[in-house]
């Protein structure tokens, strides 16, 4: 059996704090497929429009792109809510403005559970994460300790997605559409690596993502790391 505990499961709605398009179905996208198939509320919120993020693009047209591709592949596994914050792209950092979005999100959507981004420097030696990521990931935190010291009225559980985790979802079933849900970012993924065809692309990143770990008899899983929340979980 894996040593990892299973993720909590008496809730009703997930809210899941992100960066930029894409950054949903790199790492959690089967995982949020289960739960809607179970008929759980999930609800994406991020906080650019990735209009930096392809090459050769203006931003002008890069984010509305992104945002019709983001939406196109929240849909696949079953997310229809799904909103843009505008701050930018490639330059987001840990500034009052983005807790207080964070705080007014989170209180408005009033989830039991926050899903947020991996905040380490690094996912494994040599492969560092991006300050977007670790900037967002902080104000993350910050907002919800926040509320909790003031009106105490947040979540029960926030968890990031990383490499450091301490509870599973097993998503054998979810693997095929955690695939077309990424690879739903099409222009997106062709010009980050135009010589392999988009649906190989996303495939190999969700066998990553999603590869049985240890002790886990085979099983696919996406691992989460509880950040905040009751210690015993």
């Amino acid at each position: 059996m894996s040593n990892l505990k299973p993720f909590p499961t008496d809730w009703r709605t997930a809210l899941v704090l992100v960066a930029h398009p894409d950054d949903p179905e790199y790492g959690m996208a089967a995982a949020v497929a289960r739960w809607t198939d179970e008929g759980r509320r999930v609800v994406y919120a991020l906080a650019s429009s990735g209009e930096r993020g392809i090459e050769g693009m203006p931003p002008a047209e890069c984010g509305p792109l992104r945002e019709a591709e983001q939406r196109a592949s929240a849909s696949i596994v079953g997310v229809d809510e799904v909103e843009f914050w505008g701050f930018p792209d490639s330059d987001i950092h840990n500034t009052p403005e983005l807790r207080a979005k964070i705080a007014e999100t989170v209180e408005r959507i009033a989830p039991q559970v926050i899903l947020s981004l991996y905040g380490g420097p690094e996912w494994a030696p040599g492969q560092p994460n991006q300050r977007d990521h670790m900037e967002f990931a902080a104000a993350v935190l910050d907002a919800y300790d926040a509320l909790a010291a003031g009106s105490g009225q947040v979540p029960a559980w926030l968890f990031e997605n990383g490499p450091a985790a301490t509870h599973s979802v097993d998503v054998d079933a979810q693997f095929e559409v955690a695939v077309r849900s990424l690879a739903a970012h099409d222009r997106y993924l062709s010009v980050l690596d135009p010589d392999t065809p988009v649906l190989d692309q996303a495939r190999a990143q969700i066998d990553r993502t999603t590869a049985p770990r240890d002790g886990a008899d085979g099983v696919r899983t996406v691992g989460f790391e509880l950040k905040r929340g009751p210690g015993n979980l």
